[in-house]
């Protein structure tokens, strides 16, 4: 199941055009705020497929019932460009726990590259929805590492993957490493360069939101 929110005519398109916008990126406040937005957004559409169930709240004319979910997903994200997106989804499922997970591509001398996971924090993922939240999603090489490893750890009972902008090689990859897994992105792109950054694309998610690395 893939979800791909510019496929429709909404407001997202306009955060969506300004986190692209090189202009605009200049301002880091502004693209990380942006990437939030995005964040409750997706947040929103996913939390349409959840269990929910009937709870009496009292006010104080009265009883009301309203349909609350089940159950509260684990929150994940990849350090540190998704943190910004993960905040968007944290903001709207308040009241869950968080995943933190130290990744990044060790490039080889042939220009190759493989994915090192240094450090996992999380939650007990036994039976728990779980949602990754990775700004971009270019190879797809990083997210299906980290969902391996958590998954040979733990029974996770749903896995879902978010990100702002997916390249089409990354989804095929994804799909075919992760069959199970619901992917909620906001926009897909065709291309990638030599160095698998996506084309359009936005730039370096980390380096933009938080400045360059030395």
């Amino acid at each position: 199941m893939i979800f791909i929110l510019n496929k429709t005519n909404t407001i997202a398109n306009q955060f969506l055009a300004e986190l692209r916008d090189a202009d605009i990126q200049q301002d880091k406040a502004r693209f990380r705020y942006n990437q939030e937005k995005l964040g409750q957004i997706l947040a929103y559409e996913l939390s349409k497929t959840l269990s929910y169930e009937a709870k009496e709240v009292h006010t104080s004319l009265g009883t009301a019932t309203v349909s609350v979910p089940v159950d509260q997903p684990v929150l994940g994200t990849i350090l540190r460009a998704g943190l910004p997106f993960h905040q968007g989804f944290i903001n709207y499922f308040d009241q869950s726990a968080s995943a933190f997970i130290t990744a990044y591509r060790k490039v080889k001398r042939t220009g190759d590259f493989v994915i090192q996971i240094d450090h996992i924090s999380t939650p007990n993922l036994d039976d728990k929805i779980f949602i990754l939240c990775d700004t971009m999603l270019a190879t797809g090489q990083s997210i299906v590492v980290v969902c391996k490893e958590l998954m040979a750890q733990y029974k996770i009972k749903e896995l879902h993957i978010a990100a702002v902008i997916a390249s089409t090689e990354g989804v095929a990859h994804v799909r075919a490493n992760l069959p199970k897994a619901k992917l909620w992105l906001c926009a897909i792109d065709d291309e990638m360069t030599s160095k698998a950054y996506i084309v359009p694309g936005l730039g370096d998610a980390g380096d933009l939101a938080f400045g360059e690395k030395a």
